[in-house]
């Protein structure tokens, strides 16, 4: 039986993707029930939520072992560890995948956060792990700084799905979206196919914690949805323009705005704050699963303050007042991103050490 409240994203327009992969959500079918009961259409990883999965417990330990056995070391053998995972649940929202054309159902994959400023590595990164995954509803992952830019451009022109990833603000977003125009009128020019996937995805709840400390109790929480709806505004005037009309025309497809980073921090928030308030048609939101099973449980749907584009600005106003540059928060919150996730991959890949290191030294002659 679906659940009324995710079911109700569902049909205003929005897609639920839930943020989290594990052998535990596959293998106790707890996946499968989101899909089923909770209309979750997609899957979402990064490297932190893979360094948590593997470093807790020991359902990875089997493959670590037959991997390190057959010589792999290191990030090739933490890319077979993932798609491992990651093609078992593209399988299970194949069918999502079907039925909407290739419109949802995507799994997603993040090159090495160490090339996010190699414009070259990351173009061959992202080609390397679409053709080992030989699957159709897999999408790379490329962060949106300025190399990444470059990639996406250059991978959505070689016909690769990818989810842009590490955007906070509405600069950063149509970057992305330009980028990925850019790679689809080199491929009509070519008569290429245009429908190739993406999705651009804007961070959210981390602009409220940097900037906790700057603001008068009333707006608390407050810039994060702020700076999302003048991205949505964006999103929608882009989806209206000529540049846009003339790709769709030529078949090619919305790359959706998605909203990242939606749990809430702040233990005084309600729960299901960023959820309820990025409510929108034509977005997706990528949910950490016990804020999505709070929504399931007690989330409401009002009028988003998506709708709110002058309360929007005023809200970023005050924080200027207050002495807040939002163009130089945005740039300091990429840079950490970056540098967040590069610490999660280089902790990942010391833990995958640590298991394949016994097997390793057995097996050396």
């Amino acid at each position: 039986m679906k659940n009324p409240r995710t079911l109700a994203l569902h049909d205003i327009g929005q897609r639920l993707w839930l943020d989290n992969i594990t052998r535990q959500l596959l293998q106790s079918g707890t996946l499968a029930r989101y899909i089923r009961e909770l209309s979750v259409t997609g899957l979402t990883s990064n490297p932190t939520i893979f360094e948590h999965a593997i470093a807790t417990g020991t359902l990875y330990d089997e493959s670590i072992r037959e991997l390190t056995i057959a010589g792999m070391s290191d990030d090739r053998l933490f890319f077979e560890l993932a798609l491992e995972d990651l093609t078992q649940a593209a399988q299970l929202f194949r069918a999502v995948f079907e039925s909407s054309e290739g419109v949802d159902g995507w799994v997603s994959l993040e090159v090495s956060p160490l090339l996010a400023h190699d414009a070259n590595g990351t173009i061959g990164a992202a080609a390397r792990l679409h053709a080992q995954a030989a699957c159709a509803n897999l999408l790379i992952k490329i962060p949106g700084t300025a190399e990444g830019i470059v990639a996406i451009e250059q991978s959505i022109f070689a016909g690769i799905p990818v989810n842009v990833t590490l955007l906070f603000s509405g600069d950063h977003y149509l970057a992305a979206a330009h980028a990925y125009m850019r790679g689809l009128e080199r491929r009509a020019a070519l008569g290429l196919d245009l429908k190739v996937g993406s999705v651009a995805s804007l961070f959210v709840s981390r602009w409220d914690v940097a900037a906790d400390k700057a603001i008068p109790g009333p707006f608390r929480n407050r810039l994060g949805i702020a700076i999302a709806t003048l991205a949505y505004k964006a999103y929608r005037e882009l989806l209206r323009s000529d540049r846009w009309k003339k790709l769709e025309a030529a078949g090619a497809r919305p790359q959706r705005l998605l909203w990242a980073s939606t749990g809430t921090k702040d233990p005084a928030a309600p729960d299901t704050l960023y959820v309820e308030a990025l409510a929108a048609e034509g977005t997706i939101d990528t949910i950490p699963e016990k804020t999505l099973l709070a929504f399931a449980d007690h989330g409401k749907l009002s009028d988003p303050l998506l709708k709110e584009t002058s309360y929007a600005e005023d809200i970023i106003a005050k924080f200027r007042d207050e002495g807040l540059d939002d163009n130089a928060l945005a740039s300091r919150l990429q840079r950490e991103g970056v540098d967040g996730f590069a610490k999660s991959w280089r902790m990942l890949l010391t833990r995958i050490r640590e298991k394949s290191h016994p097997v390793a030294s057995a097996v050396t002659p």
